[in-house]
Formats: structure tokens, C-alpha cells, sequence
């Protein structure tokens, strides 16, 4: 009998010690936002923004560009939801074109192409080998000037010169904020999903100014600010892009890299749905009189899905990020998405895929600032829940998303 009681009151005695090592033992399996933190720590003295309850969480790093690396909705043992290269950190040298360290918000500057690039020196030809990302949004580090614990503020100092040899003094500053669960409600327009659904949200505004002499105006040149989120694919990752529907003009640029598939677009009742597996290369963009201010992606092999929500003037003049310096340069793209995929010689990035929203042109005489806001909210859990969220935000049910493809 006392063997028995002794037996017993290890077994539980194990099973508390057990429990207590479940709550404060790091999770660092991969895929988690644990695994992502301790990779990142070793890397930069990265910050975490954290929400009141602690479930809600966001990497943030100064020396990367003042990237969003990664969020969670669920602490260190919960899904990271940006897309991480790993294997760039450890790289022996610079890449002359792009240092693609990934990051599921980071800040570029626009145009990419066009007869303003900022990524082309002037006569130069708009090809592969003469295409490098300017230092201050690829490989400088940016200084970090406030974080609160919620908020974040990091700014950086730089000179560009545009395809059209017009030299530009920059001043750039990002200001992140993790969101609250009553705000991410009250931003979407959402019922309180309560305990069947797990969020996470932030917000980065980001500020460019015009720190030098000479203004920017349509003769000499003017950039945007550019969002890009990186996010993991899966099989089953279906990105969605609502549009203005009864807008006139193309829907979409579908050619950025080649035409993509007709297999891996879709259109619905003003929804344009693009399949992001991460096994095709092809970008598509959305005109500023036909976007919206809200995409979306969801991944039905994980039940997550994600939101993004953005500025948008309809009326205003957006960058044509094309590589050909004699197209009209104020006819460009309000909303991108990109899917990842092999190129052909067989070597690939990623996978990955993007969202991505664009500032109009900063027409900025000298100390003129523009900003342009870009949030991201990310919700798993009950897919009934999920599909309520769908249908309100981007205007589609879940079922309609994960049947297009099939």
C-alpha cells in the first residue's frame, strides 16, 4: 500500500514539475515564434512589442532595416507568421544586388524601374546585373530613437540617386505599434472573435521627408514609400486581393514577370484570387481607381488568415515600378502581391510570397514629409470564426477561397 502511495505521489509530483516546464521553458521548435526569437537575438539586440494579455508579439530590428521580422498570436510556442532566410545571415560577404534576410513588414523605397528608379544608375540598361537595392533599405543599419514596450520608433538618414541623375536627401522614419485586441476589432469593422479565434495586429507608419535643398516634383523625380510583407506558403495558401468592381479600366497587371497562369488566378464578384505555393514565380499589380485599401491571404493547411490594411488615394499619382525607362512613370500599381518561385536555372529564394501596398509619388519641396500607413493583423483558430472574418473584411467566404484552386 505504500508503495502504491509512493508511486502515486511521484507520478504526480513529475506531472506538476512537467507543467511547470511546459509554461516557462522557451519554445524553440522550428516554426515557432520562439525558434525565430532566439535565431534573431544571436543576430541584433532586436525588440519585442508584446499586447496587454502577452499572446500577441512582434520582432522588430534596428539593424535590419527596422524590419517587422516576425509576429506571433500565441507566445513563443505559436506559429511565426513572417518568412525568415535564414541563410543570408551567415553569408560571408554582401550580395551586390539584394541582402534578401526576409522579414514580414520591411520598408523599400519606389521606383524600383521606370525613368525615376532608384535601383538603376543613370544609362544604365534596365537588366539583371545592373539592378542593386540602395544600402539604407538593403544592408544599413537604422537607429533605433524610442520603444515602449508597444511602440517602436527608428529612423534613418541617406542619399539616393535617381535613373534621371536627380540627387535625393532622404530622411525616412518608422514608427511601429503592436495593436491591442480592441483595436484590431475596431480597425476591420469585427466582432469580438472571444476564446475561438487567436489575433495579432500592428501598424508601421513610415515617414519620408525631404532633407536636402531641391524639391521633387515630375521633372526631376520624386520616390514612394513601398511596404513589402513576406509570409511562408503552404499547398493550400490562397492570396486575396478585393478591387473596385465596377471601376473602369484593367483590373490587374498580371506580366511582371511573364503572364501568369490562368490555372493560378481567378476572378469572383470582385475579388481577384492568386494561388501563393511558393512554385511560381509571378507578380500582379492593382491600379490605384480599381484597388482597395484591404487584402488579405488565407492558408487553409495551417487555418490562418491574414489581413493587411493600408492608405490609398485613388486620385493620386503612383510610380510605374517597371524596368523600362520610357514608360509614362505615373501610371503605376496601388497593390502588389508576388508569389515566389523556381527561376530558370532552377535556383529559387525562397519560397515565399508577398503583399504589398505603395505611397503615391512624395512630391515634397524641401522639409515636406508624406507618410503612408500599412497595418497587418493575422487570425487562427475556429474556421467558422475565420470564415465571419473573411466575409466582412475582404468580401469572400473561406470556402470560396479554398475551392478555387482545386
Amino acid at each position: 500500500m505504500r508503495r502504491t502511495v509512493n508511486l502515486l505521489f511521484f507520478a504526480l509530483l513529475m506531472t506538476g514539475l512537467n507543467a511547470c516546464d511546459t509554461k516557462t521553458a522557451p519554445a524553440t521548435a522550428e516554426g515557432t515564434f520562439g525558434h525565430d526569437l532566439e535565431f534573431l537575438k544571436k543576430k541584433d539586440s532586436v525588440i519585442v512589442l508584446t499586447s496587454s494579455d502577452g499572446n500577441g508579439q512582434v520582432i522588430v530590428s534596428p539593424k535590419y532595416q527596422a524590419k517587422v521580422f516576425t509576429s506571433t498570436a500565441d507566445g513563443l510556442g505559436g506559429k511565426s507568421f513572417g518568412w525568415i532566410n535564414y541563410k543570408t545571415f551567415d553569408a560571408k560577404e554582401l550580395d551586390a544586388h539584394m541582402n534578401a534576410y526576409g522579414g514580414e513588414d520591411r520598408l523599400w523605397l519606389g521606383p524600383e524601374g521606370g525613368r525615376f528608379s532608384l535601383f538603376f544608375k543613370p544609362g544604365t540598361k534596365m537588366e539583371f546585373d545592373n539592378w542593386h537595392t540602395p544600402p539604407a533599405i538593403d544592408n544599413e543599419s537604422w537607429s533605433l530613437t524610442s520603444s515602449t514596450g508597444k511602440k517602436a520608433s527608428l529612423t534613418k538618414s541617406t542619399q539616393m540617386q535617381n535613373y534621371a541623375g536627380t540627387t535625393l536627401n532622404i530622411k525616412l522614419q518608422r514608427d511601429i505599434e503592436i495593436l491591442e485586441p480592441a483595436d484590431i476589432k475596431q480597425l476591420l469593422g469585427i466582432d469580438d472573435a472571444g476564446s475561438t479565434v487567436k489575433s495579432v495586429g500592428f501598424s508601421t507608419t513610415n515617414t519620408i521627408i525631404n532633407s536636402g535643398n531641391t524639391v521633387w516634383d515630375k521633372v526631376s523625380g520624386a520616390p514612394c514609400l513601398w511596404s513589402l510583407d513576406m509570409f511562408t506558403p503552404s499547398p493550400k495558401t490562397v492570396i486575396v486581393v478585393p478591387y473596385q468592381d465596377k471601376a473602369t479600366g484593367k483590373i490587374a497587371t498580371t506580366n511582371y514577370f511573364g503572364e501568369i497562369a490562368k490555372d493560378r488566378i481567378a476572378y469572383k464578384n470582385g475579388v481577384l484570387l492568386f494561388k501563393a505555393d511558393g512554385k511560381s514565380r509571378g507578380k500582379l499589380g492593382i491600379p490605384p481607381n480599381r484597388a482597395k485599401n484591404m487584402t488579405g491571404s488565407y492558408d487553409d493547411a495551417n487555418q490562418v488568415l491574414t489581413i493587411t490594411l493600408f492608405d490609398l488615394n485613388s486620385k493620386a499619382d503612383y510610380l510605374n515600378q517597371e524596368w523600362k525607362p520610357d514608360t509614362e512613370p505615373f501610371t503605376g500599381d496601388a497593390v502588389n502581391a508576388y508569389n515566389d518561385g523556381p527561376l530558370a536555372n532552377g535556383s529559387q529564394m525562397g519560397p515565399f510570397y508577398e503583399i504589398e501596398s505603395v505611397s503615391p509619388a512624395a512630391f515634397l519641396k524641401p522639409g515636406e514629409s508624406l507618410a503612408h500607413k500599412h497595418s497587418v493583423f493575422h487570425f487562427t483558430g475556429d474556421k467558422d470564426t475565420l470564415n465571419k472574418i473573411a466575409l466582412k473584411t475582404l468580401g469572400i467566404s473561406i470556402n470560396d477561397i479554398t475551392t478555387t484552386f482545386k
